[in-house]
């Protein structure tokens, strides 16, 4: 999947502006360090993948610029989302869950 970021330069730990959140995470499939793998859509629609089981679940943009996730039936969480920078290069993204506080990062494949 090609990543557009159109002269866009951000630094490794940089919040994601909301105007940028949906080209950001439709912007290739994930990897997490766990082997889970997640794709969003611009429909909103997202899966994720882990130990051979799949789910499927929805993401958004709230009034706040927040990125928001929805899983069925009832689990939602709003993050913080940042850019995983290399080398000058968007390699992935990296959530924080504002509730908790937990982080994890998925890296483009």
């Amino acid at each position: 999947m090609t990543r557009n970021f159109d002269n866009l330069h951000p630094e490794d730990g940089a919040i994601v502006p909301p105007e940028r959140i949906s080209t950001a995470v439709t912007a290739g499939r994930l990897a997490y360090g766990d082997g889970a793998i997640q794709t969003f859509h611009p429909d909103g629609s997202t899966s994720y993948r882990e130990a051979g089981r799949q789910t499927e679940g929805t993401w958004s943009v709230d009034g706040n610029g927040r990125f928001c996730s929805f899983w069925p039936p009832s689990y939602q969480a709003s993050y913080d989302l940042r850019w995983v920078v290399e080398g000058g290069a968007v390699v992935g993204l990296r959530f924080s869950d504002l509730s908790t506080g937990t982080c994890f990062e998925g890296r483009f494949q």
